[in-house]
This record gives C-alpha cells, structure tokens and sequence, in this order.
C-alpha cells in the first residue's frame, strides 16, 4: 500500500507489484480524512486505517467508506511522519504512535515531556505515554534540537522498545499500564558520535545537530536479535569543519563528501547491544525497515540517474553466521 507524499493518492497493490485499486480520500471529498497523522494500516484482510485530522477513518480496499470514529481533542500537530517504517504498532486492543503536543521551549520542560500516544481506534480515545528515563541525555540540563530526539519503537509480545534519537540506547517498557520502565540496552554501535546538547540556544550547533550528530533512524526486533538503522554521525573533525564558515559552493561540496564518507547503516545486535554484524545495505534504505506477517521489508534507494514512476520493497533475511 502506498499513498504518494504530496497527492495522498492511496494505491491497493498485491505481493507482485499489480495495482488492485487506487483512489484518493485527500482533499475536497465526502469522506475524507483530511491530512494523514500516520501511515495507513492495514487491519484484516480486506480493509485499513487511517489516523487522520478528522478522526479514524476504516475503509475497504476499494475506497468504501466503513466507519469513522472522531476524537474531541484535535490539533494541528508541529511535525509529522508518514514515511515506511514508521506506522503505528499493535498493542494488544489498541495501537502505538507518537504524541504529537507542543515540544518544549525551556529545558526544565523536557521532564514532563510524552513522547509516545496509545490509540483507541474504536472509542476514539489517545492516552500520551513514556517520557525521558532520569538518567537520559535529554536531562542533562542542555539544550536540544527536538528532530534529535525523535522517537522510534517496537513492540515484541510484553515489551515495547524505543530508542530516543541520537541516544544510542533502546529502553525496555512493560507494554501494559502503567508502561512502567524495566530496563535499558546500550547500543555499542560503530564508531558512534552523538551531540550531547548546548547550554545556549541560539548557538548555531543547536540547529545543525539535526545533520551531524549520530542518531538511531529505525528499531525492529525479530528472530531474538534487535535490527537497528543508524547514521553513526560527524567524527570530531568533521564536526569542526562543519562549523567553518564556507561559501554556499563550498558547502554543497562539504555535504556531500559527508554524505558518501557516513552512510546509513544497519547494525544486528543481540539481547544486551552487541554488534553481532554491522554493514551498510546495498540498494536500500534503512530507516524504511518495518515488520509484516514476521517478516523484514525494507524499500528500495531510488535511481539516482533516472526518475521512475513506481518504487520497490524488498523483503530482507537475516544472515547471522554462528548465531
């Protein structure tokens, strides 16, 4: 299932790339669902949901309207992500998504920041969950450029694991209430640089750690082992250049060269963040990764030479030799 980023034209598509339907619901429609929240989820065999502006919208794959569930406590949120990879997750009953309120303009709001939402599809109720573990580098009385912190995370059976941005940690919570914290896993990633904040808000490296700090992009955990996407961030030196004051040819010229010099990785770790395999994947991007019947996907890079009208998914295993 696809929806193209600017039309939210919706695409039904089978296993081998056939298009079954396509139609839209953005827009000036009936039963539109106003802007996507979330990515679209497909519930049953025959019908998705959208977490829309207007509420839960379910519809069949042939665009028929099947029900719509409001909720009384809509904003407009300040950022957004309808991206493969990053979709609500099943809770038992329920789903789990960011929370969207207002980021935090003082550091002494970072504490009582949520970070995550439980979803009630059906009575139309979000309960805003999980914020900063005491002991997280989001606390440490800095200041942050809120896209670093952005939350990725995965429910396995009892758990759910998120990982704060660029901490280079998964955190471990009960996945029943209280969603109590149990436990912590350091992620011992390859050679891993990640911005530990600033004192001043209007220093520049407020903005631009979004680009050079080392930051965990995607979560999943499956066959026992956790897969984790991650830009692995600037080296010192790197991050000095970076500050240097450079002509607009001259930083093109800059970024690119970091862009070929740190590309997206993938890292395999076991149950207590040892790197068992660490690599950068051919052809694919990693933070698309997301968990389907069991099994891996991830989308395909596009071609940099030429446009194309469509894209791929690649339905990726896992080789861990001695595992």
């Amino acid at each position: 299932m696809d929806h193209k980023e600017f039309s939210e034209d919706i695409f039904i598509a089978d296993f081998e790339g056939k298009i079954l339907s396509s139609f839209t619901k953005f827009g000036d429609v009936p039963d539109t669902y106003g802007a996507l929240m979330s990515t679209i989820k497909i519930i049953g065999s025959d019908s998705f949901l959208v977490y829309g502006y207007k509420g839960f919208f379910t519809y069949d794959f042939s665009g028929k309207l099947l029900s719509l569930v409001k909720y009384d406590d809509f904003q407009v949120p300040n950022e957004r992500m309808t991206a493969m990879g990053f979709g609500m997750e099943n809770l038992t009953d329920k789903l789990l998504y960011l929370n969207f309120e207002p980021r935090p303009s003082e550091v002494h709001q970072y504490k009582d920041l949520k970070l995550l939402s439980i979803i009630d599809p059906v009575g139309g109720k979000r309960n805003a969950i999980i914020g900063f573990p005491e002991n997280s580098v989001f606390l440490n009385g800095n200041y942050f450029f809120s896209p670093t912190w952005f939350p990725v995370f995965t429910v396995d059976k009892e758990h759910i694991y998120v990982s704060f941005g660029s901490e280079p940690v998964i955190y471990v919570y009960e996945a029943k209430e209280p969603y109590s914290l149990k436990s912590s896993i350091q992620l011992n990633l390859r050679d891993y640089n990640y911005s530990k904040g600033t004192e001043d808000p209007n220093d520049i490296r407020f903005i631009t750690m979004l680009f050079s700090s080392g930051r965990v992009d995607n979560i999943k955990k499956i066959d026992g082992v956790f897969v984790v996407a991650y830009f692995q961030g600037y080296n010192d030196t790197d991050t000095k250049t970076n500050f240097e004051n450079k002509s607009p040819v001259e930083a093109s010229i800059f970024r690119e060269k970091m862009m070929e010099k740190y590309p997206k990785r993938i890292a395999i770790l076991d149950s207590l963040g040892n790197v068992i395999n660490d690599f950068v994947p051919d052809g694919l991007e990693p933070r698309s990764m997301l968990l389907r019947n069991g099994e891996l996907w991830m989308m395909g890079k596009p071609d940099e030479e030429e446009e194309q009208d469509y894209f791929r998914l690649f339905r990726v295993g896992l080789k861990i030799e001695g595992y």
